[in-house]
């Protein structure tokens, strides 16, 4: 039978009377179609619990939080000259100077309890009177064993004030240091402290020392000929090119501004000594 020209041809069948598929062809899918496959998205992987930094070797701790170690205290830097110093905000090693009755104790106590950053205060005295069976009392004579416990005493307040200033705590020391003494002067606290120390010298006149001494009580008391040959010694001082302050009509809270001055000038052109 023959078709006419442009009509469709009907599809070519298989034996059997099925369709014969033309190449290519898949047929439209039977049954439900399935849905997509979906990418695989990774799981996320939980934050990594925090670790803490190892402690160096030979580093002391107190709990979990590292101490640094003590060291020498550098010469604290000058600030730029547009810029006036501030002591009341920087860490500072301070050595206060001066005689029995100057008020040493006194300043420096009110000093570190005024400063707005955190700051010790370390008297040797009291160090020194750490000893109590076998203290060997200036006042029965300087000998060898008084000043080992001098040195000893010293060594100590200097281990102190590394390691306040180490954690960032500025720390002010007072010691009745002789002009004339070199051998348990100036150059053991540099030694001990660091380059960095300040010393101040407080240096009332003898009229006043005299009355502050006379408040005291035990070892602290001194007789008056022994504050007035102390008060003398300590007059070398003068024209040693440390500052030194004259609190004779001062009251503490003055002292204390008057020593903030001092410091500030120190700080900007530090003393050689």
């Amino acid at each position: 039978m023959q078709h006419a020209v442009g009509s469709p041809l009907p599809p070519p069948h298989q034996p059997g009377g099925a369709p014969q598929q033309r190449p290519g062809y898949l047929g439209a899918p039977s049954g439900p179609v399935p849905p997509a496959p979906q990418p695989q998205v990774p799981p996320v992987p939980p934050p990594p619990a925090p670790q803490h930094a190892p402690v160096p070797q030979g580093t002391d701790t107190t709990g979990h939080v590292p101490l640094p170690p003590g060291g020498p205290v550098p010469m604290p830097s000058a600030p730029p000259p547009a810029v006036v110093p501030d002591p009341a905000a920087t860490t500072l090693a301070v050595l206060l100077i001066g005689p029995a009755g100057a008020g040493k104790t006194s300043v420096a106590k009110y000093w570190a309890d005024h400063r707005r950053v955190p700051t010790a205060h370390v008297s040797l005295d009291d160090v020194r009177e750490w000893v109590r069976s076998g203290f060997a009392d200036p006042q029965s004579g300087w000998n060898d064993h008084s000043e080992a416990q001098y040195r000893l005493a010293r060594r100590t307040c200097g281990f102190a004030a590394r390691n306040f200033l180490a954690n960032g705590i500025s720390c002010i020391l007072d010691d009745a240091i002789f002009p004339d003494r070199p051998a348990v002067g100036l150059g053991g606290w540099k030694r001990h402290v660091g380059p960095g120390l300040l010393p101040v010298v407080l240096l009332p006149g003898l009229e006043v020392v005299l009355e502050r001494n006379a408040e005291r009580s035990g070892n602290r008391r001194l007789t008056d000929e022994e504050v007035a040959r102390i008060h003398g010694r300590m007059a070398g001082w003068y024209g040693s090119g440390l500052p030194i302050i004259d609190n004779s009509q001062l009251d503490v809270p003055t002292t204390a501004r008057v020593l903030d001055d001092v410091l500030a000038r120190a700080i900007a052109s530090p003393p050689k000594w």
